[in-house]
């Protein structure tokens, strides 16, 4: 027995040992593994530091720093092993590493924000453990992998903010882990596959915005794409339908698939689904009606804007308990807006403007709920407003126009003190104002073309910039505390009942730009100290009482271009006033004197009718010649004898005088030595032609033409004139000759602050000379492109420094109003044909001025197209039509000019790129393809104040330079767009000034200058 216990405890003593060898054993191989893959994967972190060429951020990857499991951008099993790399926010140039995968552990890849080129990094399918693959924002090309579905880990995909296009592969269904999926922002064109309502588990989908032109990025590495992907890209959108699939995916808590291309009904499965929470369809061309069955409770944010939605609203909308908001804007809808949705107790926005909703609205609107916002306009809605709409204090925007909704407004609104924005215009309101809504911090009050009464308040809020009050039925006087309306830009109160004088408060108010009070009973006279109005473009006093003289101080409103005082009871003589304006009636009144010579032209034919005492010395203005007169009448019998006698002496002196004449012409053209020069003037002139004519030397050369040189010629009174000489040394063929007096003709007519004004005409046989006013800043482009010439004043030093934003925006204003003269107050309307900053020019002001109408033509007849025989113009400035059939009208100006808006917000030349491209094909590119509008605009300018604004005009340059005539907006309404930016700068408010506002203001300029701002949901 003692043996065998003997036996037996060595026996186990034994196996002990040998069990304690084994795990040492293990336990050092399992280490020497260790070591080993340790080793492998240090060696392979240092190689993609290799591969990226070393990078300053990678310092830190040494061999000497073994420990790479602490480097920032490693993430490391238990074991030490390498399961993540984070390489984001980088810049990283080169493709991604084909060795990655070598990481045989790697779970988590992150290459967020840089600037890696090429196709999809195929070698990453290798990557067999991958739950998580970032390579968002990025400039990768070509199509998603089809067999992308070998990931089957990978839980996390973000491809957004790329260039990839194509399909999205049928085979992301096979990814059954996946919890977020983002394509945002990239150029897919194909259809969602079915397949995709196989994910059960994911949670979060954005395919937004892969429409025609997805607000992506895209770096300096564009034009790696050949030409056929460039102009494949003008296709690019998600097609097709939404899949009835997606009504599987169970989980699903966030879905964006806004901004596409998407048709076909909403799927009933999509409003199924429990978990969904945020639901975004905007931005599509979805049809049909919105499925009735609601069952997706926990829905926050429904946005179905801008599609080609009809039927009703659902009434299981009103089940959403927690819906914060609704946008069913712009799309077709009918019918009444269930009762229910005024009781939900979470909304905050509400939008459901431009349908054909109908019926009253919900009575209980605002006293359930924190309401912000409630745009309901571009309806027919009836009846009255919801009284508790700002029940709980927090209404900020209250957007109604456009209804039939009627009676007076809630007097809850009387102490809705967080409003900001009222837009109640175009209903049928009546009754009084509430007082407290005078005095709110308001900054936009427009209630035009109402049925409202009532006297204006003596205070009204500080902030107000817009009072629009028009077509109503106010009355009494306008109170003497006006001059504390000091921001206001925009009153309009014309069609009501105001009356007694214009009290000199209101020409206190130093931003206003348009004076709006016609139709009134206003008397007495206008006051003459309107001096302040500094910033006044636009006054109408039509149809009032008004008597007294014109004041001159009114021709000295530095922006005034309209001015109308027509029908009233004025007196005297017409003052000087500023022949920049391109609108001006002073009809039916009792003016009397001769009208102003600038406005002795066709274009102001109806501006001067019915003033029984005034002349003209035109038959175009309708008016009795300045050269009759009653009292000649009376006199001819007396002085009759007197004439005849002159006239014989006249006659006989002429008659000498013609015989010395034509000896000495026949002399001179015997001796070949006749060079005479025939001067035309339009204006008085304090120089004759050989004053002219000694100075085109050499010397006086300042540049040159579409036709010849230009000459800077030094005149008494003037200081100096610009001469420009065409054709020399030739003889003129007759009909070019006939053309061109025909146009200089024209020419003389048009009187333009921002137009360069032609004072005389020269010519002799062989050459023609056209004298201009002298232009001290010389052209745009010396000062835009660093163009200077020795006879410049401009300093290249200086000139990027003096040209900054405030007065680029100044320039493109006035080349604008120079231009929308032109098209629109011209008859018939004149094309310039090579509008270019070189023929932009700057007064010592930088008031700009367009010149060299060499190239101008007459339209046929207004809006019809002429044809040229030659196309004539600059590259990079000539509209595609142009070049293509030498088709002319006013839209291949427009092009030029947003060439020239591309210039002044980019500091780029118009010919930038190669012989085939130019500024607009670059920026069209860049904008088709998603590039930050930011990172394309001039950086020596661009303050963080004048980014907003820049932004508008850049996009309003795209809209300039459409291939198609027809998506170009007019002059007119570009001009309306630079001038909402600079009303937006003079009250601060440049650095919110957004792209997409150039859209709807451009598709509303038309309705009364009241812009539509509420279209963005």
């Amino acid at each position: 027995m003692e043996l065998f216990t003997s036996s037996s405890s060595s026996y186990l003593k034994l196996l002990l040992q040998s069990i304690v060898i084994l795990l040492l054993v293990f336990t050092r191989a399992d280490s020497e593994s260790q070591s080993q893959l340790h080793d492998q994967e240090h060696a392979i972190l240092l190689r993609i530091k290799q591969y990226l060429e070393n990078p300053s951020y990678l310092s830190h990857w040494t061999s000497s720093n073994i420990a790479h499991c602490s480097w920032p951008e490693i993430t490391c099993s238990n074991d030490d092993s390498v399961t993540g790399l984070t390489l984001s926010n980088n810049s990283i140039i080169q493709t991604i590493p084909s060795f990655i995968c070598d990481l045989k552990n790697l779970t988590h890849v992150d290459f967020y924000n840089n600037l890696i080129p090429g196709e999809f990094p195929t070698h990453l399918l290798n990557c067999s453990k991958l739950e998580y693959l970032d390579l968002s924002m990025n400039d990768f090309v070509g199509s998603i992998p089809r067999d992308i579905g070998n990931l089957s880990n990978l839980q996390f995909l973000n491809l957004g903010y790329t260039n990839f296009s194509g399909d999205i592969p049928s085979s992301i269904g096979s990814l059954k882990q996946l919890t977020n999926l983002q394509f945002q922002n990239c150029l897919l064109n194909g259809t969602i596959p079915s397949e995709i309502g196989n994910l059960s588990n994911l949670e979060f989908l954005d395919l937004s915005s892969n429409s025609m032109f997805p607000p992506s990025r895209l770096h300096d590495n564009w034009m790696r794409l050949s030409k056929l992907k460039f102009f494949f890209m003008f296709d690019c959108n998600l097609v097709g339908e939404i899949p009835e699939t997606i009504g599987n995916m169970v989980a699903l808590e966030r879905l964006d698939l806004s901004q596409n291309d998407l048709s076909g009904e909403i799927p009933g499965g999509l409003f199924m689904l429990k978990n969904l929470n945020i639901m975004f369809l905007s931005r599509n061309k979805l049809s049909g009606e919105i499925p009735d069955v609601v069952e997706a409770l926990n829905l926050t944010i429904i946005d179905l804007t801008r599609n080609s939605l009809s039927g009703k609203i659902p009434d299981g909308f009103g089940k959403l308990q927690n819906l914060t908001g609704l946008a069913l804007s712009l799309n077709n809808l009918h019918g009444e807006i269930p009762q229910s949705i005024g009781l939900l107790p979470s909304l905050i926005d509400f939008k459901v403007f431009s349908n054909n909703l109908s019926g009253t609205l919900p009575p209980d609107f605002g006293r359930h709920s924190m309401l912000k916002t409630f745009l309901i306009s571009n309806n027919s809605f009836s009846g009255k407003l919801p009284e508790n709409l700002c029940y709980n204090g927090h209404l900020e925007n209250l957007t109604t126009y456009e209804n039939h909704l009627s009676g007076e407004l809630p007097q809850s609104l009387g102490n809705c003190s967080s409003l900001t924005d009222l837009k109640i215009y175009s209903n049928e309101f009546s009754g009084s104002i509430p007082s407290g809504l005078w005095t709110f911090n308001l900054s936009t009050f427009m209630v035009s073309h109402n049925k409202f009464t009532g006297e204006l308040p003596e205070r009204l809020s500080s902030t107000i910039s817009r009072l629009e009050i028009d077509y109503n039925q106010f009355y009494g006087r306008i109170p003497t505390g006006v001059s504390s309306w000091t921001n206001v830009v925009v009153f309009q109160a014309s069609k009501n009942n105001l009356n007694e004088s214009i009290p000199r408060e209101l020409t206190a108010l130093p931003m206003l730009t348009t004076l709006l009070l016609d139709q009134n009973q206003l008397t007495g006279p206008l006051p003459s100290d309107i001096i302040s109005w500094k910033s006044l473009r636009n006054l109408n006093l039509r149809q009032n009482e008004l008597s007294g003289h014109i004041p001159d101080s009114i021709g000295h409103l530095p922006d005034l271009n309209q001015l109308d005082l027509s029908e009233n009871q004025f007196s005297g003589q017409i003052p000087s006033l500023p022949s920049r304006l391109t609108n001006l009636n002073l009809s039916s009144n009792y003016l009397t004197g001769r009208v102003p010579s600038a406005f002795e032209n066709s274009a102001f034919e109806t501006s001067f009718l019915n003033n029984s005492d005034l002349c003209s010395d035109t038959s175009a203005l309708n008016l009795r010649s300045c050269n009759h007169s009653p009292q000649s009448e009376s006199n001819d019998s007396s002085w009759s004898i007197a004439l005849i006698i002159s006239l014989v002496v006249v006659a006989c002196f002429l008659a000498l005088l013609a015989s010395f004449l034509i000896i000495r012409f026949y002399r001179k053209r015997k001796s070949g030595l006749d060079r005479s020069w025939k001067l035309i003037s339009f204006q008085r002139l304090s120089f004759t032609e050989s004053n002219i004519v000694s100075s085109l030397t050499e010397n006086n050369i300042i540049g040159s033409g579409g036709y010849g040189a230009v000459y800077r010629a030094a005149v008494d009174g003037l200081g100096y004139v610009a001469v420009k000489k065409i054709w020399d040394n030739e003889k003129i063929d007759k009909k070019l000759e006939s053309s061109f007096h025909t146009e200089v003709k024209i020419l003389s007519s048009i009187r333009h602050k921002n137009i360069v004004k032609l004072m005389c005409c020269i010519s002799k046989e062989d050459s023609m000379l056209l004298v201009y006013e002298y232009v001290e800043n010389h052209s745009l482009d010396r000062w835009l492109h660093r163009k200077n010439k020795s006879s410049s004043a401009v300093s290249g030093s200086l000139h990027r420094v003096a040209l900054d934003w405030p007065k680029r925006l100044h320039i493109a204003i006035g080349t604008a109003q120079g231009l929308s003269y032109m098209h629109h107050d011209c008859s018939p309307p004149i094309v310039h044909r090579d509008v270019k900053t070189s023929n932009i020019l700057l007064d010592d002001q930088f008031n700009a001025k367009v010149a060299d109408f060499g190239l101008a033509r007459i339209l046929v007849k207004p809006g019809e197209l002429a044809t040229m025989s030659a196309v004539i113009g600059s590259f990079g400035y000539m509209a595609p039509e142009y070049i293509q059939t030498t088709r002319v009208s006013e839209k291949i100006d427009v092009y030029s000019f947003g060439v020239i808006l591309l210039e002044l917000t980019t500091g780029k030349e118009a010919n930038y790129g190669d012989e085939h491209s130019s500024l607009a094909e670059w920026a069209w590119r860049h904008h088709q393809l998603g590039s930050n509008i930011e990172e394309l605009l001039d950086k020596e300018v661009m303050e963080s104040s004048y980014s907003g604004e820049m932004c508008k005009v850049f996009t309003l340059g795209l809209m300039c330079t459409a291939t198609l005539p027809s998506a170009r907006p007019s002059m007119k309404e570009v001009l309306q767009v630079l001038l909402s930016c600079d009303e937006s700068f003079s009250k601060g408010e440049s650095n919110i000034c957004h792209c997409d506002d150039v859209v709807p203001f451009l598709k509303n300029s038309r309705r009364e200058h009241k812009l539509d701002i509420d279209n963005d949901s």
